[in-house]
């Protein structure tokens, strides 16, 4: 079982940046691929990047490549995003998610475990 905890939410206006942190429990963090996803008002949740265990892999949406980095420190069972040049457009709350899974896992299928949310605002 893994418990996510995001913060790291809040307002900013556009151009203006954030960083979202999530905290796992278990001593098992290492081996998952860590996923962030986002869900606007009205609309399905979207993938919005991933990064794998060893911390070498990363795959991003098209939407927010170049603008967002995931990262992650195992030893402190944390993975962070870095968004930068935000956009009204990147308004949502943003999950944290974790597999164990392998093959396609830009899509929130694959995910076993969830945090709670953390909501993120851009003010044009």
């Amino acid at each position: 079982q893994v418990q996510l905890v995001e913060s790291g939410g809040g307002l900013v206006q556009a151009g203006g940046s954030l960083r979202l942190s999530c905290v796992a429990s278990g001593r098992t963090f290492s081996r998952y691929t860590m996923g962030w996803f986002r869900q606007a008002p009205g609309k399905e949740r979207e993938f919005v990047a991933n990064i794998k265990s060893s911390g070498s892999d990363k795959t991003y949406a098209n939407s927010v490549k170049g603008r967002f980095t995931v990262s992650r420190d195992n030893a402190s069972n944390t993975v962070y995003l870095q968004m930068d040049s935000l956009k009204p457009e990147d308004t949502g709350i943003y999950y944290c998610a974790a597999t164990a899974a392998l093959g396609v896992l830009s899509t929130p299928v694959p995910y076993d475990y969830w945090g709670q949310g953390t909501q993120v605002t851009v003010s044009s």
